[in-house]
């Protein structure tokens, strides 16, 4: 919520530009957002290094082919990944890279050992860098930062909406009490407390990151790396939270930054950062000229992110409801998805049966290309917080299907709070490689799709008002927007302070 500065004043600014070190979580939808604000951090004269492990490091190889053709200061770094153990699959440094359920703390144990090898890095660099922007899950991030003097920003992947909630749950103990009810089937509802709007959930869908068995240490250890935090960073924009954005500043007590959307940056190409191994079983080219023959508006597309796995019971009751629906479909599913040859056989006959209507994309889709093309008139959506406000920056209302996390909080924003999704009727979490139990029908899913997609006063009021949301979400990535001079005061800050932090009015904090 930083008030706005010229950008002539940064360029008149005397001394080196800041260095922000950027350290996301070890997760495609964690990496992509830190990716896009580094490359936004460069394109703004700031130094940016995006540190990783050498397996996520590789799969960025594109981003940095193209800083080093555009002359940006922006470097991938992949530090010394610590030996696998504890059942840890040799090789395996990305959540999408997990392959059972039982290895993700594991995993997460492994990642806590990267400090080590951070402070090294930071140590031998041959001035300190201005500033430490590490994601919520790395908590080990922050006594490196302390060691080290160096300011440290918190970057938390979702929605304010979702960030206010669960800190306002942990504050008031909903969690514990939530987590302590008999009541067996879990549908007890529960006021979220501090909200300037009422926000109710069940115990099943107030759960959050690390809230699962084993994980109790890396919560706290996170919960406590955001109060001492210097500041937060959001990929989020004023106009569409702002209630929330001050909300959720006046309850950390520390300057929130609000960037966002990442995703609008005009020179982003997401092709460079399409995981190693996920292609389309058609090209970019073919997608788009599909969709270019179908009417404007009449599309449904739907993709559940690059985590949730569906298995085939779940699967065919997605594709039955798309076909019973009626609708134009475009369906990103993985290959691992429709890796049994019963599944890939149903999946030919849905084709066959659904041929000029609809197009599935095995493995990784050009999502932005989709949501921005004229044709789509609705997201079917896991409401991870990247995809939500992907369609949200395109102006593309959404049925909301959330899985797990932040999702079930995101689907409120998007349903009650901005009105512009419709619930396909998911009331509870599923692991990330699927459920046996069928908990969505293809009777839900035709019902939301035909909802969001057909005529009416509703209908037209929900689409009128994400194309709005879309309109402002441009606004504030142009220069004179929110968003815009956000960053410009942001780099500005950490300039002027040569490293210490600085609140939202350029002022150093004590």
């Amino acid at each position: 919520m930083a008030p706005t500065e010229t950008e002539e004043s940064i360029v008149a600014t005397s001394g080196p530009p800041p260095h922000f070190v950027l350290v996301p979580l070890v997760a495609q939808g964690h990496i992509i957002p830190m990716v896009d604000l580094a490359r936004l951090l460069a394109e703004r004269g700031a130094r940016a290094s995006l540190v990783t492990t050498p397996v996520n490091a590789a799969r960025l190889h594109g981003v940095a082919d193209d800083a080093l053709r555009a002359k940006l200061p922006l470097d991938i770094v992949g530090l010394p990944f610590p030996p696998a153990d504890d059942g840890l699959p040799p090789g395996c440094e990305n959540i999408d890279q997990v392959k059972d359920n039982g290895h993700f703390l594991p995993l997460y144990q492994a990642v806590y050992r990267l400090a080590g090898p951070l402070e090294a890095y930071l140590r031998a660099l041959a001035r300190p860098p201005s500033c430490i922007i590490s994601d919520w899950c790395n908590s080990w991030t922050a006594g490196v930062a302390s060691r080290l003097g160096i300011p440290r920003l918190l970057f938390h992947g979702p929605s304010c909406f979702y960030s206010l909630c669960d800190l306002n749950a942990s504050t008031h103990g909903l969690h514990e009490r939530a987590s302590s009810s008999a009541e067996a089937e879990g549908h007890e509802r529960y006021v979220v407390p501090g909200m300037p709007v009422r926000v109710e959930v069940t115990k099943a869908t107030c759960l959050g990151f690390l809230d699962g068995p084993g994980f109790e240490a890396f919560r706290e250890g996170a919960l406590e790396a955001m109060r001492t935090a210097d500041g937060a960073v959001v990929n989020t924009f004023l106009d569409l939270e702002e209630q929330f954005v001050a909300c959720y500043e006046a309850a950390l007590g520390k300057p929130v930054w609000t960037l966002g959307p990442f995703c609008l940056n005009k020179n982003r190409d997401a092709a460079s950062m399409a995981p190693c191994g996920r292609k389309p079983s058609v090209d970019q080219s073919g997608v788009i000229e599909w969709l270019d023959a179908m009417d404007p508006g009449s599309v449904i597309f739907v993709s559940f992110g690059s985590l949730a796995q569906k298995l085939p019971k779940q699967l065919y009751e997605v594709g039955h409801g798309l076909e019973d629906s009626g609708k134009p479909f475009l369906w990103v599913v993985k290959d691992s998805e429709v890796a049994s040859p019963e599944a890939q056989e149903w999946l030919q006959a849905l084709e066959a049966r659904t041929g000029g209507r609809g197009l599935v994309v095995r493995g990784w889709a050009p999502q932005l290309a989709i949501l921005s093309h004229r044709a789509v008139g609705g997201f079917v959506t896991h409401c991870g917080w990247n995809s939500l406000l992907e369609s949200i920056a395109h102006g593309v209302p959404v049925v909301t299907w959330p899985h797990f996390a932040d999702q079930f909080l995101n689907e409120r924003l998007a349903v009650d709070v901005l009105g512009i999704g419709v619930p396909v009727g998911a009331a509870l979490p599923v692991m990330l490689f699927g459920d046996e139990a069928v908990l969505v029908t293809r009777g839900d899913v035709a019902r939301a799709v035909s909802e969001l997609m057909g005529a009416g006063e509703v209908a037209e009021e929900r689409r009128r008002k994400a194309r709005e949301y879309g309109e402002r979400a441009h606004r504030a990535m142009e220069k004179g927007g929110s968003s815009y001079e956000n960053l410009t005061l942001l780099i500005q800050s950490f300039r002027r302070s040569g490293g210490r932090v600085t609140d939202n009015n350029g002022l150093q904090k004590e």
